[in-house]
């Protein structure tokens, strides 16, 4: 099970972008985080970019899979839906669940999500 922002594990910091100017201005080979944007992910698998993808909906989700997102994150209840059929059709992308403290993580892991990242980061 993947977990981004827990004071305990060790991970890769996310940087938050919102144009390709910002994304021009990140060290090389960091993970993106931003919110569903067509343009900013066709930009990111051009480029090879790796970068995570704050989702709404199972269309964003199939868009952000196939165009390379390393992480689609979801609110909880989203996520359990999104895992089921990031499983079935053997998804690249890793689902991440959004949860706001460790006391969370139990649900995740029942649920069978690939991971969570801390509401904080995002």
């Amino acid at each position: 099970m993947i977990l981004i922002g827990d004071e305990n594990i060790k991970y890769n910091k996310l940087y938050r972008v919102t144009n390709i100017d910002m994304i021009n201005q990140t060290p090389s080979n960091s993970t993106l985080l931003f919110d569903y944007d067509i343009n900013l992910m066709k930009y990111c698998m051009e480029n090879n970019l790796n970068y995570a993808v704050i989702v709404d909906n199972i269309t964003q989700t199939i868009y952000a899979n196939n165009l390379d997102a390393k992480y689609i994150i979801a609110i909880q209840e989203l996520a359990t839906i999104l895992q089921n059929i990031a499983q079935n059709y053997m998804f690249d992308s890793k689902i991440l669940a959004v949860i706001n403290s460790s006391d969370e993580i139990e649900k995740i892991a029942l649920d069978n999500i690939d991971g969570a990242i801390y509401k904080s980061l995002i």
